[in-house]
C-alpha cells in the first residue's frame, strides 16, 4: 500500500465501523441465548467473521439480513459437537473466550488459528479454567494452540487475575455460566467490561463492584437487540491523524466511550490535544459520543499504570502522536504489547526509526524522543502482519516528505475493512 505524504489537512465528518469487542460478544452471547438476537452495525472484519464461522460449526444458525445480523440462539446447552477443528483465523478474542464456553459443553472440540494465534499465550486462560474443572490440552506444555477442550463438570472459583485482561476475564465469565456455585474474579486494574455489561443485559447474574466481579449461574439467557457502537480503537487513527496533520478538523460520529476504553483520549489530552466529546448518550448500556478533534501542538507525557489497559490496543497509533510531540514520551507497564498480533514494542520501534524518530525499547514499553529535526521521513514500513501497526503507519505517512509504502497492508481487514477509503475521503491535498 502506498500513502502520499504532505497532507494539507483532514477535514469532515465520518463514521467508523462497529466495535470489534462488542461484535464478538454479541455473536457469542446471542448464540447461547434463547430466541433471536438481532445485531445492528456489526463489524464485518475478518476476526468477527471467524467468530461467526465457529458458531455455525457448533450448530448455530446465523443470518445476514441486509444491515443486520440475526443469531438464532440455541440456549446455554444447545450447542453441538463440531465435525472439524474450529478455526479462529487471527482472532485472539475468539480463541480465548470460546475456550471458556467450550469448557462447559458435553463434547470435545479443538480450537486452532493462523501462525500468529499459535504464538499467542493460552496458559493465562487455561490455568483458571482448569481450576474450575476444565479438561484442556495444548501444544508446548499446554501453552499454545491448537487447544483441545473436553467438556466437563465445572465449579465456581475465586480467582485473582495476575494481569488485567478482558479476554481472560471473559473466558472465565463464560465458563461460569456452566459452573456450580459462585465465581468471583478480582482484577488488578479494571479492563474493558463489555462482557459483564452484555451478559447482564441478556439476563445473566453478574454483579460488579469496583474490581470485583461475581457471577452466579442462571437457567437461561434471553435474546436481545444489540446496536453495536462505533469502535474507539478504529476512531483512534483518525483522532491522532487530525491532531498531527496541520489544519485538521474532524468529527467522528457515534463512538463508544466506555470509560474502560477511553485511555487513548485521556493520554492525548494530557499531551495538549484538542479533543471534545459532544452529544453524549447511552446505547445498550454503553456510553456513546461524537468526537471532535482539531490539529494541536502536542508535548511529551508519561503513560503507565492503570491507564495502560484502557488504551492497550491504541498504543501503536499513540506512538505516532508521540513522534511529533515536543519532548520525550515514556510508555511503561505495557509488556502485554509483546504478545498481541505481533510484538508491538519491537514493531513500532522498528518503524519509528525508519521515520527518523529516536526511540529506545524497554522491557515493558519504550521511550520516544519526539519532533525529529526535519520532520518525519517517508520509507517502506512493515506491518508485521498486524492491523494496528499497519493503520498507525498509514497515519504517520500523511505527514512524511514523499510517498511511503506499507508492506502487508491487507491485514487491516481484520478490524477495519475500507480504512483507506475513509481516510482518503477526508484528506486534503
Amino acid at each position: 500500500m502506498q500513502v502520499k505524504g504532505k497532507c494539507r489537512g483532514l477535514y469532515g465528518t465520518i463514521t467508523i465501523p462497529g466495535d470489534k469487542s462488542i461484535s464478538h460478544r454479541a455473536i457469542m452471547i446471542g448464540a447461547l441465548a434463547e430466541g433471536d438476537t438481532v445485531i445492528y452495525n456489526f463489524l464485518k472484519g475478518q476476526d468477527c467473521l471467524s467468530t461467526i464461522a465457529c458458531f455455525r460449526q457448533l450448530g448455530v444458525d446465523i443470518e445476514e439480513q441486509g444491515e443486520k445480523i440475526v443469531v438464532h440462539g440455541k440456549g446455554l446447552r444447545g450447542l453441538k459437537k463440531p465435525e472439524n477443528t474450529l478455526y479462529v483465523g487471527n482472532s485472539g478474542t475468539t480463541i480465548r473466550i470460546m475456550t471458556g464456553i467450550l469448557a462447559g459443553q458435553p463434547f470435545e472440540a479443538v480450537l486452532d488459528g493462523d501462525d500468529s494465534i499459535r504464538k499467542r499465550p493460552m496458559g493465562r486462560v487455561i490455568k483458571p479454567l482448569r481450576q474450575m474443572g476444565a479438561v484442556i490440552q495444548g501444544r508446548n506444555g499446554d501453552m499454545y494452540a491448537p487447544i483441545t477442550v473436553r467438556g466437563s463438570y465445572l465449579k465456581g472459583i475465586e480467582y485473582t487475575m495476575p494481569v488485567a485482561s478482558a479476554q481472560v476475564k471473559s473466558s472465565i465469565l463464560m465458563a461460569s455460566l456452566y459452573a456450580e456455585g459462585e465465581t468471583v474474579i478480582y482484577e488488578p486494574v479494571k479492563s474493558r467490561d463489555h462482557t459483564e455489561t452484555m451478559l447482564s443485559a441478556f439476563g445473566a447474574d453478574v454483579k460488579v463492584s469496583g474490581n470485583r466481579i461475581v457471577s452466579r449461574p442462571v437457567e437461561r439467557l434471553k435474546a436481545q437487540t444489540v446496536y453495536v457502537v462505533g469502535d474507539i480503537s478504529s476512531a483512534a487513527y483518525f483522532i491522532v491523524g487530525a491532531l498531527v496533520v496541520p489544519d485538521s478538523d474532524v468529527l467522528i460520529k457515534d463512538v463508544g466511550v466506555n470509560p474502560t476504553r477511553t485511555g487513548i483520549i485521556d493520554a492525548l489530552v494530557s499531551m495538549g490535544a484538542d479533543i471534545r466529546l459532544i452529544n453524549r448518550r447511552t446505547v445498550n448500556n454503553e456510553p456513546v459520543a461524537d468526537i471532535r478533534v482539531r490539529a494541536s501542538q502536542l508535548h511529551g507525557t508519561i503513560i503507565s499504570g492503570d491507564i495502560v489497559p484502557r488504551m492497550i490496543d491504541e498504543i501503536p497509533v499513540f506512538c505516532i502522536a508521540a513522534s511529533v510531540a515536543q519532548g520525550v514520551t515514556t510508555i511503561k507497564d505495557a509488556s502485554e504489547l509483546k504478545v498481541k498480533e505481533s510484538n508491538r514494542i519491537y514493531g513500532m520501534a522498528h518503524n519509528l526509526r525508519l521515520l527518523g524518530v529516536d526511540v529506545e525499547e524497554t522491557d515493558d514499553g519504550m521511550v520516544i524522543y519526539g519532533k525529529p529535526k526535519g520532520g518525519l521521513k517517508a520509507s517502506t514500513f512493515k506491518s508485521f502482519g498486524d492491523h494496528r501497526i499497519a493503520m498507525s503507519m498509514a497515519i504517520a505517512a500523511l505527514i512524511t516528505r514523499g510517498e511511503s509504502t506499507i508492506e502487508g497492508f491487507d491485514c487491516v481487514d481484520i478490524s477495519f475493512p475500507g480504512f483507506m477509503g475513509v481516510l482518503n475521503g477526508i484528506r486534503r491535498d
